[in-house]
Order: C-alpha cells, then structure tokens, then sequence
C-alpha cells in the first residue's frame, strides 16, 4: 500500500470517496461514473468496488449495470447512534421541546473539531429537515445550532472551522462572506440564542439556544424547526421554549457529570 506524506494510506482514502461517490445518488451508480467523478483509472475502480463489495459496504446491482451501498453500511449508522447516544434525562428534555413547541428538536454537540446533531425527537405530524439526522455534521454557519456553538469557538477556534468546513451558499440567504458571519455571531453570543430564516433550506426557519458546562462553557445546543410562516406567527413563544429546553438539558448534563465526575459534560 502506497502512504501519503501526511501518513494516510491512499488506497484506504480512495475507497471511502468511492463509497461516498455510490451513496450520493439514489439509484445508485457506475462504475464508469466513479472513474470519471474521482479521476481513478478504471482498473483501480472496479478493484476498489470489489472490495467492498466483499467487505459487504457496496453491491453490484448486475441487471442495472450499477453499484450502490451494501447492508454492511447499516452496521456503522447503528454504531454511530450507540456512540452519541445521550442520557435519558437529555433525551426526555428534547422530547419535552418537541412538545411544548410543537416542533422537531434537535441537541447538537461538540464531537473533537465538528459539530454534529447528536440526538432529535420528531412525529409523523412534525417532521425534521429532510437532511437533518443524527450524525449530521454539515453546514453550521447554515443552521441555527450550528450558529449558537460556532459562537461560543474563540477566534483561532472558529477560523480554523471555517477553513475546513467553508461557507457553501445552501440558499439565497445562507451566509457566505466570512466577516458577515462574524459579526452576526457578535450578535448571537450577546443575545444567547440563534436564528436562521431560510439559510439551509428555503421556506424553513430554525431557532437555536446554548447548553452549557458547569463554567459556563457552550457545548451544545438544542434547536428546533418549523415552516417560515409559522414560525414567525408562533416567534416568541418558540423562543421561550428553545431557552426552556435548553436550561434543561444544561441541567440534565450537570447531573449527570455530579453522578459520575469523571464524565465529560456533553459528551
């Protein structure tokens, strides 16, 4: 195997962005396709596709010509749940915002650099944003519990963010310049509570508050999401329950770390 300088093994790396290629298109794809979206030799490709085919992450459909994402996949979304998993006393507190504001909830933490939603409670009557799942950890200058926690990064922290994630324009109104995001931080850490009105998807509108440690630290966030129109109709009072909610699992978490100190709070 041939090793990057940086110390990756590129064949490893090659294989994920192949899979990455198969999961983006539902009908799955082939592996011409691949070659040609990763400028891979063919020969590399089907080697590649045969791996993880044998690993069980990708099947061949043979009647279609195509490739898509094997049963293998499921094993590691089951995994990532068990991994952010939070405590009971966190859950209901999402679930008790899911409720009270008539809404799909979100909790979202720090995971080492990202920010990623670690827990939701929905119902069939008030669904989450389509893209919005847990192990989501796109898009945070885009949502409103991204907003709350990119806020809460001291500056080195947060240009170091926006490096690596970038500021892709997701709608008309997401926010892509770096110095605009900035200063609508200033206003999100003064306030304590993050809005955003169409930025991730149009039409939709989100309301974020921050859960903090012991020393006042934000570690995450709870949000929720509802169409625009309501939103605005129902303004205040979704604020009221988002800081609500977010007191709660605040205090949830300090509990939680009282029971077993040597626990990270939020993790």
């Amino acid at each position: 195997m041939v090793r990057s300088s940086s110390g990756t093994i590129a064949s490893v790396a090659k294989a994920l962005r192949v899979m990455e290629a198969v999961a983006a298109d539902p009908r799955g794809v082939t592996a011409r396709s691949i070659a040609d979206e990763l400028g891979l030799a063919l020969p590399t490709t089907y080697h590649l596709l045969s791996t993880l085919i044998d690993s069980g992450y990708v099947v061949h459909l043979a009647s279609e010509h195509r490739y898509a994402l094997g049963y293998g996949v499921r094993r590691l979304d089951r995994g990532l749940h068990r991994q952010l998993a939070v405590e009971d006393d966190v859950a209901a507190a999402i679930r008790a915002l899911h409720v009270e504001a008539d809404a799909a909830a979100y909790y979202a933490v720090f995971r080492e650099a990202g920010i990623v939603i670690a827990h939701i409670a929905d119902s069939e009557r008030r669904r989450r944003v389509q893209q919005l799942d847990v192990g989501f950890d796109e898009s945070a200058h885009a949502t409103a519990f991204g907003k709350v926690m990119l806020a809460g990064m001291d500056r080195d922290q947060l240009h170091g963010y926006l490096d690596t994630a970038g500021l892709a324009p997701l709608t008309g109104a997401t926010i892509v310049r770096r110095d605009h995001l900035e200063r609508h931080l200033s206003h999100v850490r003064e306030a304590s509570v993050a809005l955003e009105i169409g930025e991730l998807q149009a039409g939709l509108s989100c309301m974020a508050a921050p859960v903090r440690s012991p020393g006042g630290d934000i570690i995450g966030s709870v949000a929720i999401s509802l169409p625009s129109p309501e939103f605005q109709a129902r303004r205040w009072d979704i604020e009221r329950a988002v800081r609500t909610g977010a007191g709660r699992v605040t205090r949830a978490l300090r509990a939680a770390h009282r029971r077993t100190p040597s626990a990270t709070v939020g993790t």
